[in-house]
């Protein structure tokens, strides 16, 4: 007959002892945080160490010199961001981006969240359909621009068209129209990827929920609104996200379609100045002071977004 011994008290508080500090901070798979370390240097090396470099730098006279060259690179506190703010050509390159992201945000989640779930419907063709939509956001930006300026300029395909519709000036040299045609090329080519981030919620909808609406008698718009909205909100909020990111960000689209933010600067984004004043005209200080701005800005509006459109769950 065998008998059950149970555990002394030494070898119960044994079990109990906390646990090594090794093991606390390396969790209880240490081989992940080995495979996660590259991801964790390439973060730190490629953002956090430009990031916190660029704040020290706009409180600093900073100016490049020649490699081993020493020289003094004094704090100035506040200056540069008071240069700043004090730049009609910054204030200009907000209200541009401003624009760019009341018309490409909503734009972007509206025709994704429509599009992928036509999509999801689809029983012919769905792979031919998919791949569509992504082309455009895998093609290089030179070559698609290369098609929208052969569309919208002053002889282009578009205005040959509309005839004596066309606007005068022409679309991309146009102060009031060179913003917002930028924003629709942005939207039509980084579709496919929302759509992707779509797709890949709408799979976790419950069905029950879709059966439940029909047997509700709830019509396709209804149920949209009833079922998929809700049932995608942390897609939404994801989408809401990256595309103000990378609205702010903003730099190739104008660069290349208006000659560097023409005309006049009415499609210069503040990345775009920042490239044109610390490397063209060599104030890295002010640059990083307009950058440390747009980050807090843009920290600002996702915040403003978790708020509205996010919950506990997503």
């Amino acid at each position: 007959m065998t008998t059950i011994t149970r555990p002394t008290e030494v070898e119960a508080q044994r079990h109990d002892a906390p646990r090594p500090r090794r093991r606390r901070w390396m969790g209880r798979n240490p081989l992940g945080l080995l495979f996660t370390a590259p991801y964790l240097v390439f973060v730190c090396v490629v953002f956090a160490y430009p990031l916190v470099f660029a704040v020290w730098m706009s409180f600093q006279d900073y100016f490049f010199s020649a490699p081993g060259v020493e020289v003094d690179r004094p704090f100035v506190g506040f200056a540069n961001y008071v240069t700043v703010l004090q730049d009609p050509a910054v204030w200009q390159s907000f209200r541009n981006v401003g624009v760019f992201l009341i018309i490409n945000v909503p734009l972007t989640v509206v025709l994704s969240i429509v599009l992928a779930t036509a999509l999801n419907k689809v029983v012919h063709a769905r792979a031919f359909l998919r791949v569509s939509y992504y082309v455009p956001y895998v093609t290089a930006s030179v070559a698609v621009v290369g098609v929208w300026l052969f569309l919208f300029s002053g002889s282009g395909l578009v205005n040959h068209l509309l005839g004596p519709f066309a606007p005068q000036p022409s679309w991309l040299i146009n102060a009031q129209l060179a913003m917002p045609v930028i924003a629709l090329f942005v939207t039509w080519k980084q579709l496919g990827f929302y759509i992707l981030l779509y797709l890949a919620a709408l799979q976790n909808v419950p069905k029950e929920l879709y059966e439940s609406a029909a047997t509700d008698g709830a019509g396709g718009v209804r149920t949209f609104f009833s079922v998929t909205v809700p049932g995608v909100r942390p897609a939404t909020l994801l989408v809401l996200l990256i595309s103000t990111i990378t609205g702010a960000n903003l730099f190739t689209e104008p660069y290349l379609l208006t000659g560097g933010g023409g005309p006049n600067g009415a499609s210069t984004s503040p990345v775009l100045l920042m490239y044109q004043k610390g490397i063209e005209q060599g104030n890295p200080d002010v640059a990083s002071a307009i950058g440390v701005i747009l980050i807090i800005g843009v920290l600002i509006i996702a915040f403003i977004q978790r708020r509205i459109v996010g919950d506990e769950e997503s």
